[in-house]
Formats: structure tokens, C-alpha cells, sequence
């Protein structure tokens, strides 16, 4: 994979209105898009998992990538598409062997809990080509989109990915928590190493065609504000010095609280997700923010659907703004919801 400083952005594409507001401009009507959006709602995508038959098959077969990631584009106008990945590849490009078990999630084989940490490292091998098929999806994606129509890249925060290699699994934060306090050397090598992967991973998706990255951090909220620092802000810091000059770097801390004023100043990152819990008070009025409609609210749809909508449209006005939810669209959201909120959303 090539480093930040060898990759040259993409050439530049017409003025699409989410990049606008990423540099920002404050617009009558937020660009909107979904975390998610791509997924297991629509029937289209249910379709071409099916024939593809595994997730990891279908993510890294970049023909079938490139048609999931447009497809919301095409049945709604979305203001951007979102590549159809997942934050686990990094882990796989640096080793582990990565599988999505129905009904389970994925696994991350070996454990990284299962060894020092400074020994799994060694034994670690990174090959980045791994990682080629997703930045020919990136590619593809762009050639099919309209100029208007922003694509964003993505990665997961190196602390949200070290918490999987950890455990092997996603949602089992203890054993990630323990080895930064048990072994904080070879937590940081960890995480060290993760970053740089995550660097040249999200330089390459710029140089193949992505706006804008996001820097998703699901896992963030569930740390003291001194490792907060150390294990959320202080990576992404590296990652945006690295990166920030090839395209806009969106960060989403997810449930960081009260350390996001402090995340969006030291970090740099040029724009900040807020999930559904999180409010826009005390934050600089000239930051863009993204967010921060509870997917919840989409699901239920109707009257408490316009209800939120409005509320979110008025906690924002005056700001730059990007409409997206506060976490990912449920999987059991109606298409019809979707629809009901653009069309109240574009009048």
C-alpha cells in the first residue's frame, strides 16, 4: 500500500454540495446521506448477497462492491455514496484471518489476546495488496457516479479496530481495555502499526477517487478521558496530519460525550459525525457537522419520523450541516420511511 506522501489526490471532480459544506458552506438544504445505507434493507442488495453468496466474497469482488455501493444512489439521489467495505480489512491486510460467521458477526483469527501482544506483532506479516480489490471498487464507484454525487472512503479508528484483533470479535471490549493498562507498550505498538496501515489504506482510496474519508470510531465512548486521549484522539491526530491535505477527513467518535470538543480541536479532523445522543452546543459554529437523526426514528417512521426530522434540521440551522443519522440504518428499516423523509427533507 502506498504511503500518504506517495499518492497524489485523484484530478478534482465538480463542486458536489457535500464536499461544499465539508469546506464550510452553510446550505438551505443539508446534503444527506446514511451510514449504512448500502445493507441488508434493500432488496436489491439481499439479491447480489445471495448470489454472491459470503459477505467477504461480495465486498472483495469489486464489480459486485462498486453495484452495492450505487445502489442507494440510484433508488434514492443520496448526495453521496459510502464504499461498501468494512473496518475489518485492516485487521486482515495485517495478518489475522478475517470471517463472517451468519448470525455470529465476524471473527478475527488469532485472538490477539491469546499471545503477548509484542509477539503477535512480530509474527504479524502486513500485505497490503490485500487491500486492491476495495480500491478498485473505489474506482468504479467514482467512474459511476454523477459529479454531484460526493463519494466518501472510510477506515475504522485504530482504538475501534484493536478492540476486534483483540478479541476476536466485535462487541467484547474488556479484553482491548485490559492490554491498555496490562501492556501499554505493546497496545501502542498496536496501535502504531494499525495507523499506518489505516494511513496508506485511506491515502489510496483518495488517489482512487474518494472526496472525502470517514474515521469511524464506534467503540470510542467507553474509555476514561486520559486513554480517550491516548487511544482515540492521539491516532487520529496522525492520521489526519497525514491524510488531510489529499481530501476532508470526517470524524465520528461514536458516544465520546463530553471529550467531543476536545476531539474535534486536537485532532483536526475536518468535519464531526455526531451519533444520536450527541448535541451541537459548544462546538464552534463554523465546524461541519454530520448527523444526528436517531436511526430509531427512521425505523418508526410517520409522525415521530417528521417530528425528528424537524428537530434535527432546527439544531443545526445556521451551521454547516450534513443530514445523516447517528449510527448506521437498521436493517429492518422500511423503504418507505427513506423515502418519506427525503421527500419531506427536499420539500
Amino acid at each position: 500500500m502506498a504511503t500518504a506522501e506517495a499518492v497524489s489526490p485523484a484530478p478534482a471532480q465538480p463542486a458536489a454540495p457535500l464536499l461544499a459544506v465539508l469546506a464550510g458552506a452553510r446550505l438551505d438544504r443539508p446534503p444527506v446521506w446514511f451510514m449504512r445505507q448500502a445493507g441488508r434493507y434493500l432488496p436489491e442488495y439481499r439479491a447480489l448477497r445471495e448470489a454472491k453468496g459470503g459477505f467477504l466474497e461480495l465486498l472483495l469482488d469489486p464489480e459486485a462492491a462498486a453495484e452495492v455501493t450505487l445502489q442507494p444512489v440510484r433508488r434514492f439521489g443520496m448526495d453521496a455514496a459510502i464504499l461498501f467495505s468494512d473496518i475489518l480489512v485492516i485487521p486482515w491486510a495485517m495478518g489475522q484471518a478475517l470471517a463472517f460467521e451468519a448470525g455470529e458477526g465476524p471473527r478475527l483469527t488469532p485472538a490477539l489476546k491469546d499471545a503477548p501482544l509484542m509477539l503477535a506483532l512480530q509474527a504479524m506479516t502486513t500485505e497490503a495488496a490485500r487491500l486492491a480489490p476495495i480500491i478498485e471498487t473505489v474506482r468504479r464507484v467514482r467512474a459511476g457516479l454523477p459529479p454531484e454525487t460526493a463519494l466518501i472512503g472510510f477506515a475504522g479508528g485504530p482504538w475501534t479496530v484493536a478492540t476486534y484483533m483483540l478479541a476476536g470479535q466485535g462487541g467484547a471490549l474488556e479484553a482491548a481495555r485490559l492490554a491498555a493498562y496490562r501492556d501499554p507498550l505493546g497496545f501502542r505498538g498496536l496501535i502504531d502499526r494499525i495507523t499506518n496501515v489505516t494511513i496508506g489504506y485511506l491515502a489510496a482510496q483518495i488517489a482512487a477517487g474518494a472526496g472525502a474519508v470517514q474515521i469511524f470510531d464506534s467503540w470510542s465512548g467507553v474509555l476514561p478521558p486520559d486513554q480517550f486521549e491516548r487511544w482515540v484522539i492521539r491516532p487520529t491526530r496522525q492520521i489526519v496530519a497525514a491524510i488531510g491535505h489529499l481530501a476532508p477527513v470526517i470524524g465520528f467518535p461514536r458516544g465520546a460525550g463530553q471529550m467531543l470538543a476536545r476531539y474535534a480541536e486536537e485532532t483536526g479532523v475536518h468535519a464531526l459525525a455526531l451519533d444520536e445522543t450527541a448535541l451541537p452546543d459548544g462546538l464552534p459554529r463554523s465546524l461541519p457537522l454530520q448527523g444526528n437523526l436517531d436511526p430509531l426514528a427512521l425505523l418508526a417512521g410517520g409522525e415521530a419520523l417528521d417530528r425528528a426530522l424537524d428537530q434535527c434540521l432546527d439544531r443545526f440551522a445556521g451551521r454547516p450541516h450534513i443530514l445523516n443519522l447517528g449510527h448506521g440504518i437498521d436493517k429492518e428499516t422500511p423503504i418507505a420511511h427513506v423515502e418519506q423523509l427525503l421527500k419531506r427533507l427536499r420539500g
